[in-house]
């Protein structure tokens, strides 16, 4: 069933409604709905994989393995090339499709459809720069030589607030080092992965090399890829309490793990910022997405000295965001679901409950939730110590540099950070102070291929894109020659 909504495609052939597995599209009597998010009109039904067939995925890209990982990088290099060119002759597809799926912005889908094709466009040429090195050895009768090789066959679980750039950040550095790959997409935005794989299949890719499966049971189909003694390694983008409970799965095979989880990243604008273009900058920081990304400024610290001038700066840009239909002219979509929109209320509510003060309450759709300035905050509201992934901004004031390094440092998590300042001195001390992955120093959007994505503490470990992109996906051999003399 395809409802007339995904018929303003100009192909249809990317709409897919089952898991792809070695190559062929697996059905299933069980199916389950996918859902605009806007107005809850159901796009389409999908089949709903049995978790034990998610093996069938795991033996096809085991059988090819050997296979793929014997390519050339050159040609490794040629499929994901490929790929990436029908994916950009199909972008306005791409994008409408994952608008439809997930709510944000035609623009900003757009926007993550390029993004996804940087990644694979970067590991296309990172996979002819596998380098190895040789070593002085102890002995003239020996040399030492390190070799670096695919780890094998990797499987990851994606979110759905990009349902494409999550998916070709890992797929794309996997296929590169030479690695086969399955995914599991949410089940809440399955169509864009499938859609991924339509075009894997168009561009050659060898069967079993990419493989996608879709369904409902998480638990067991997330059961399955993180401990197949098959599966080499495991990446997961998500909430750190389920990537937790994946990382204990997988050291049961002891497996190689990698893990983009949660953020609270503090946004702190100091007294001799230029205070418009931080407020061009939160506003790119904290409303992309409606809020819905895990680099999202979650934290707004303001010297005392700029608050009342930066608000009002502030608040006039925020007031120009629409909120409604991601395929109209607005620049904030729904939140992805009612669970979303209740999450957020109850934060809000609880924190006007516990002294925040509501600044400015904007206009939302019925499915989504109106952009919101709460000023007055604390560390200890829970507001302050939890991801709010939805459109509000939480405004905490600061008087000296250290307090609110201190501030800004205290969460588990450590993903993402911003600040703004004119002052060489201070960036230097503030950037090497706070205790996160990746920091926006005057710059509210910092995610691009070339720099490595991911975080510390309990925001995880492993980094995506860059040249280090590629090591999560390698084993290091080491090559001892003796009796050379």
């Amino acid at each position: 069933m395809t409802t007339s909504s995904l018929k303003q495609l100009t192909d249809n052939s990317l709409v897919k409604n089952s898991s792809f597995i070695n190559g062929n599209w697996l059905k299933s009597s069980a199916t389950f709905d996918v859902v605009n998010p806007f107005n809850n009109s159901v796009l389409t039904q999908v089949a709903d994989i049995n978790p034990s067939d998610v093996e069938k995925a795991v033996i096809a890209a085991k059988n090819v393995q050997l296979a793929w990982q014997n390519t050339t990088a050159n040609e490794r290099s040629e499929y994901l090339k490929k790929w990436a060119n029908l994916l950009t002759e199909n972008l306005e597809d791409l994008a409408l499709l994952l608008t439809l799926e997930q709510g944000k912005p035609l623009a900003e889908a757009r926007g993550e459809i390029k993004y996804g094709i940087s990644y694979i466009e970067w590991f296309s040429e990172e996979a002819k720069r596998v380098y190895g090195d040789t070593m002085p050895a102890l002995s003239n009768s020996q040399q030492i030589i390190v070799t670096k090789q695919p780890v094998g066959v990797v499987a990851a679980i994606t979110p759905w607030n990009f349902p494409n750039a999550m998916i070709t950040r890992k797929a794309a550095a996997a296929l590169a080092a030479g690695c086969c790959f399955i995914v599991k997409p949410s089940e809440l935005t399955p169509l864009s992965a499938l859609a991924m794989a339509e075009l894997s299949l168009q561009a050659g890719i060898p069967n079993g090399v990419f493989n996608v499966v879709v369904g409902t049971n998480a638990k067991a189909i997330g059961e399955v890829l993180t401990t197949h003694p098959d599966i080499a390694k495991f990446s997961f983008t998500g909430s750190t309490a389920v990537g937790k409970l994946l990382t204990k799965q997988a050291a049961s095979t002891v497996k190689r793990v990698s893990m983009e989880l949660g953020g609270n990243a503090p946004f702190i604008v100091f007294d001799d910022a230029d205070l418009e273009a931080a407020a061009t900058g939160l506003i790119a920081a904290k409303f992309r997405n409606a809020g819905q990304t895990c680099v999202c400024a979650n934290r707004i610290y303001l010297a005392e000295s700029i608050k009342q001038p930066f608000l009002e700066i502030f608040t006039e840009k925020l007031k120009q965001l629409k909120q409604g239909n991601g395929l109209e002219d607005v620049q904030l979509g729904p939140l992805i679901n009612k669970a979303a929109i209740d999450k957020v209320s109850t934060l809000v509510n609880n924190a006007i409950s516990q002294g925040a003060t509501l600044h400015y309450l904007g206009e939302a759709s019925a499915t989504g939730y109106p952009a919101t300035i709460l000023t007055n905050c604390t560390n200890s509201m829970e507001i302050a110590q939890n991801e709010i992934f939805g459109p509000v901004a939480t405004i905490f004031t600061f008087t000296n540099e250290q307090e609110v390094i201190k501030q800004a440092n205290d969460t588990e998590y450590g993903l993402a950070a911003y600040f703004y300042s004119q002052n060489i001195n201070r960036i230097m001390h503030t950037a090497n102070q706070l205790k996160f992955g990746m920091i926006g120093i005057n710059e509210g959007i910092i995610s691009n291929a070339a720099a490595p994505f991911g975080g510390v503490k309990q925001s995880g470990y492993g980094r995506e894109g860059s040249h280090y992109g590629l090591d999560d996906y390698l084993e290091v051999k080491y090559l001892c020659l003796g009796n050379l003399v």
